[in-house]
């Protein structure tokens, strides 16, 4: 059925263009997003199930970091198969509803993500502020009600996106320029008022990117001020040397989405596919490095994963 074909209220399918102004190196640029795809899909899932397990590694800082490694996995999964059909195979028709749910599962995920790292930094600061405190506070019933708030509050702010983009003619074509269901890329299509969305669109990254951040800095705020109370110098290495893994992850979550701000403020002008490039970026890189970073800081996990590849020697 042709992408073309509207019913009474939505059209059919969508029109994926991929990356605008690009499609000539559709092929080149997919080869580092499959390989930066498959390390995210190798480092995540080995998180998982080191942290599965090993029952010594069933601590609220782990427990939240398989939450965070079941979330990259869901949110690369949510768009690079679909993207590398259309850079392979130029498969580039999505249905109305596959489009909905696509931008339904990307966004919620997203939201879920920066929850997870604001438990984090939350467990970081028990851990360095109140370590007497630390088993007492950070129960596994806590850790669960923390992760059911974050499931709960990323569906609750996501729900209405489908049903308000239901409600909308398209009369502006089908054509997406977009390598996956953007809420405001598919918003740009729509026929009538479409003020609510953008506004709700800017109020709900405004409020988790601000107030999540906001706590993150208030927690290590308060860390830091802990870490240069402590007596020694080795001692306020080691407190701090804890959250380095934390920081790297924040900083590889957060940076995209800031960079990606301010381009589309100071840099309006710039081709399209340097926002969408931007807005990929986002979307890989965190999945793929914070199991590096992981790996690579936390010694239990890497002592761990070190000793499954010596089984496999001996």
């Amino acid at each position: 059925m042709s992408v073309t074909n509207i019913t009474e209220t939505h059209p059919v399918a969508f029109f994926l263009v991929g990356i605008p102004g690009l499609e000539h190196l559709h092929i080149w640029i997919s080869i580092p997003f499959c390989f930066a795809y498959i390390l995210a899909l190798l480092g995540n899932c080995t998180l998982v199930v080191v942290i599965q397990a090993d029952s010594a590694l069933h601590e609220p800082m782990y427990l939240f970091l398989a939450m965070l490694a079941i979330i990259d996995l869901v949110l690369s999964s949510t768009t690079l198969p679909k993207m590398l059909a259309i850079f392979w195979l130029r498969n580039q028709e999505i249905s109305f509803h596959a489009c909905l749910i696509q931008m339904f599962f990307l966004h919620s995920f997203s939201i879920m993500e920066s929850a997870v790292l604001l438990a984090m930094a939350f467990d970081r600061y028990v851990a360095i502020c109140k370590p007497l405190h630390y088993t007492t506070i950070l129960t596994k019933s806590l850790i669960i009600k923390i992760g059911l708030a974050a499931v709960t509050r990323a569906v609750t702010l996501m729900t209405p996106l489908p049903f308000l983009l239901r409600r909308f003619h398209y009369c502006r074509g089908t054509a997406i320029a977009h390598c996956y269901c953007e809420h405001m890329a598919v918003v740009r299509l729509a026929c009538g008022d479409t003020r609510f969305n953008n506004i709700y669109g800017i109020a709900v990254a405004m409020f988790i990117v601000v107030l999540d951040l906001l706590f993150v800095i208030l927690s290590y705020i308060f860390i830091l001020r802990a870490v240069l109370q402590l007596a020694s110098q080795e001692a306020r290495y080691k407190a701090f040397g804890t959250c380095v893994s934390h920081i790297g992850a924040i900083l590889s979550t957060y940076t995209p989405v800031v960079i990606s701000s301010v381009m589309h403020r100071v840099a309006r002008r710039a081709a399209p596919h340097v926002h969408i490039l931007l807005a990929i970026f986002y979307l890989l890189f965190p999945p793929m490095i914070n199991p590096i970073i992981y790996g690579v800081k936390t010694r239990q996990i890497r002592d761990h994963v070190l000793s499954l590849f010596r089984r496999k020697d001996v």
